[in-house]
């Protein structure tokens, strides 16, 4: 590897970490950010508005791709993720200045919610630039090993967010933190973004796109010639199918999902449950650089789709292993106490519900939902239609309650219902949320205290099909698609694959929970989707690693 390579890969790679960085401390801080700009609201609808305006970063990514992916494929892949990397910069500092809802109103959401939306279209073109730069200056067998460390960013990018949260807490304290030292990890970003903007000067256009625009070569309507063609439109809809949609659910069960099903299921504390993602990360990041590497030698296709099948096929076993070890109570409870839910069919709604907007009124929803919420395993039995809802655990019966029906009582009702509830759990053997024994960290480095490290590894194998599936990924995409409209064709699937299968995977996965009253069932949503992809991709994706991507566009397919 040359000077100037590494000089592109360090430069790509630096860059686009500060911008995952950015796009993830929202994520982490999302309950202090409702309070301070959605204080005018209650807290359940504070927190419902703090994950909307977090979700709309998700949303908007594939139109981020398609205005910035034409945008490279027109004028150049440098300047392109220079102005990604501007956006995403600034509307990160700007909302470690912005005022609180208690200084100016409604403006504060209003302007946080757009500074969240040009984050999440800043990302939409970011990938796409850095994958395709750092693969058109790679030498011909190395592509798989140069994009590789793109594929570390987004893993880095969010254990460094991590990591400066936890450590302006220690330094500060929780009581500062949360009045002002939130906004020090916003403030940080400014520093990163004027040392990536420095280093991204100093590159040079890629060569294949510099060649191309120099013989007239290059597309003067990316959006209609990769979508509008079906030659392209083709291997962008298999891309989307048969790589990106089996990664990203992959990717997400490996470290959102894990995270969330130690913190929401499991009841393991924030802290602790960040800290062993972040070690599990740390132990495992470097999977991407030998996948990639790897991808290479046997091609991309192996190791993409191996990772979907493995993954799919130990998901069950693993989470299960994850949940004897992280709260051993909970798992004896839901092998030795059986709880049914007795309930008119018609009674009871799937409960999706992304945006925490939607309200469940019926008596099945409202047991279900408490009993989804303390981790509880049922199953459904169906009741004689206008029977309410009853939840037998043991030998002890609680009966449920409609809200519309209880009028001004409801929450008298519902004050009655819970306790009647815990009560009946609580001799159950379920053990409440701060159980003694989920398992709990008091410092980052106490990762030898009781089952904590074998729960560490656990984590990490999640990690490592992680890596599998997204080491050679943006080799695989950007070998898929001619030049000419490489950075419009690979951004779309990858982001719509990313932002959109993915970005669902928690809010998918906890509804099936709620529905099917199996804490595992939520596994399924990943499971089916890695298992389509490797069947689709196995049977339509060519391999491409020894494609010659600098060679004339007409005959690339």
């Amino acid at each position: 590897m040359t000077a100037d390579e590494r000089k592109v890969i360090f430069a790509s790679s630096l860059g686009t970490v500060f911008e995952w960085y950015d796009f993830y401390l929202y994520g982490s801080l999302a309950v202090i950010i409702g309070a301070k700009f959605f204080g005018q609201f209650d807290e359940t609808t504070r927190n419902i508005f703090a994950l909307l305006a977090f979700a709309a970063g998700f949303l908007v990514r594939p139109f981020g791709a398609l205005f910035f992916g034409r945008l490279g494929d027109l004028v150049g892949r440098k300047y392109t993720f220079l102005i990604t990397i501007l956006i995403m910069g600034m509307s990160t500092f700007i909302v470690g200045v912005l005022p609180t809802s208690a200084q100016i109103g409604i403006w504060a959401p209003i302007v946080l919610i757009a500074l969240r939306l040009l984050q999440g279209l800043a990302l939409g073109g970011e990938y796409g630039g850095a994958a395709t730069y750092v693969a058109e200056h790679a030498p011909h067998g190395r592509r798989g090993f140069y994009t590789s460390w793109i594929q570390t960013t987004a893993t880095l990018g969010l254990f460094m967010s991590l990591l400066v949260i936890l450590f302006t807490r220690t330094w500060i304290g929780e009581a500062a933190f949360s009045d002002w030292g939130w906004r020090v990890p916003f403030l940080v970003s400014i520093a990163l973004l004027g040392i990536s903007v420095w280093i991204r000067l100093q590159l040079q256009e890629s060569p294949a796109f510099k060649k191309m625009k120099e013989e007239g070569k290059h597309s003067k309507a990316p959006l209609t010639e990769a979508f509008g063609q079906w030659k392209n439109a083709k291997f962008a809809i298999l891309a989307l199918l048969g790589l990106v949609a089996g990664q990203a659910v992959v990717w997400y069960t490996g470290q959102f999902y894990a995270l969330f099903f130690l913190q929401s299921i499991l009841k393991v504390d924030g802290y602790t449950a960040n800290l062993l993602i972040a070690w599990s990360l740390l132990i495992g990041t470097g999977g991407f650089i030998l996948f990639g590497w790897l991808s290479d030698k046997i091609g991309r296709k192996p190791i993409i789709l191996a990772g979907c099948i493995i993954a799919a096929l130990t998901y069950f076993p693993l989470f299960k292993m994850i949940t004897a070890i992280a709260n051993p109570a909970l798992s004896d409870a839901i092998l030795k106490t059986e709880v049914v839910v007795y309930a008119d069919p018609n009674d009871c709604s799937f409960q999706f519900n992304p945006t925490g907007l939607s309200k469940f009124h019926n008596s099945c929803d409202i047991a279900k939902a408490a009993l989804a919420a303390r981790s509880v395993s049922y199953k459904t039995e169906h009741a004689p239609a206008g029977t309410v809802a009853q939840i037998k655990i043991g030998d002890k019966t609680v009966q449920s309650f409609d809200m519309l029906k209880a009028g001004k009582d409801g929450a008298a009702k519902n004050a009655e219902f819970v306790k009647a509830l815990g009560e009946a759990l609580t001799a159950a053997n379920y053990p409440a949320g701060a159980n003694p024994t989920v398992v709990k960290m008091s410092n980052p480095f106490d990762i030898f205290k009781g089952q904590t490290f074998t729960l560490i590894l656990l984590l990490t194998v999640l990690v490592i099909f992680v890596t599998m599936v997204y080491g050679p990924i943006a080799a695989a995409l950007v070998e898929l698609f001619p030049t000419r409209i490489r950075y419009t064709s690979m951004s779309l699937p990858y982001h719509i694959g990313n932002g959109w299968f993915g970005g669902l995977l928690p809010a998918t996965s906890f509804a099936m929970v709620a529905q099917s009253g199996d804490i595992f069932y939520g596994l399924w949503y990943p499971i089916i989707v890695a298992a389509a992809t490797a069947v689709i991709g196995l049977i339509f994706i060519p391999e491409t690693k020894d494609r010659d991507i600098f060679k004339d566009d007409e005959a690339y397919h």
